[in-house]
């Protein structure tokens, strides 16, 4: 686990760099990874990839709204195992006014290719919490 909120944390991401053009995080494939026999779980992929989009779009709408998944196409290229670290990066294809997506590439500690996929993201005319302005405040 790490001190980030919500799922994130509790699947062991760091963020790496954050910026409103690039996203890179990255966890360790530990237990909590796993499906039921053993092997790293499609899953996991997916909700980082989902939650690096996100974080990503946000940073770039800033508080101009938030923002939400509205799709998450993930594809699995190659198994990892136990004790890789997973590098996870997200950018942009497409930033409009009403929406955006996100392309996401995931690679293992070799840099190979691990999994792939996009993210489509709503912007909603919506305020921004205060606390999530206040935690990436400085970033």
């Amino acid at each position: 686990m790490t001190e980030i909120p919500g799922l994130d944390g509790v699947l062991g991401v760091e963020h790496v760099e954050l910026t409103a053009d690039r996203v890179v995080v990255r966890f360790t494939i530990g237990a909590q990874h796993l499906q039921p026999f053993g092997i790293p779980h499609g899953g996991t992929y997916c909700t980082v990839h989902e939650s690096t989009a996100s974080l990503a779009g946000q940073i770039w709408l800033g508080t101009q709204g938030i923002v939400v998944g509205t799709n998450n196409s993930t594809d699995f290229i190659r198994q990892a195992k136990v004790g890789d670290t997973i590098t996870t990066t997200a950018t942009p294809i497409h930033r409009g006014r009403t929406q955006q997506l996100w392309h996401l590439e995931s690679v293992g500690p070799d840099g190979k290719l691990v999994a792939q996929g996009q993210v489509r993201l709503a912007n909603l005319d919506q305020p921004v919490p205060p606390e999530m302005v206040a935690q990436f405040e400085g970033r």
